[in-house]
């Protein structure tokens, strides 16, 4: 019986313990716990790494690789890149003319520039900072 009551208040003094599940949402109500992050263009909450495209970092000092995920508008005038070492969670680009060339706007300090590009018979993409590749 003693071994009952003491397994009892073990079980539920976890619970009283225990962090909830789902506590850690954003202003947005994203888990990022969960994987998810807060897409603009989407207005709704995206796991960047289940993103059709997705770019590899190109060169890092860094003793890791970090990806990233690439969603467009549905127009295709825009485009958000997910930075995962900027400020910000991603970076909304916009298309300039009828070129496939988007580009950040001058409202942040490093210039941002995502072109496509064939690889392997199939079209890709590839994003520059100040004009340097970082993923492709």
């Amino acid at each position: 019986m003693k071994k009952t009551v003491l397994l009892g208040a073990i079980f539920l003094g976890s619970f009283a313990f225990a962090q909830k599940v789902g506590g850690d949402r954003d202003v947005h109500g994203c888990i990022g716990s969960a994987g998810y992050t807060y897409s603009q263009i989407k207005n709704d909450c995206v796991r960047v790494f289940e993103q059709k495209i997705k770019l590899k970092e190109i060169s890092s000092d860094k003793s890791y690789t970090s990806m990233t995920a690439v969603i467009f508008s549905k127009d295709m005038k825009r485009a958000e890149v997910f930075i995962p070492d900027g400020a910000a969670k991603s970076i909304i680009l916009e298309k300039e003319g009828k070129n496939k060339i988007w580009k950040s706007g001058s409202y942040i300090k490093e210039s941002y520039v995502l072109t496509p590009y064939k690889k392997n018979k199939k079209m890709s993409y590839q994003l520059k900072k100040d004009d340097v590749v970082i993923y492709k």
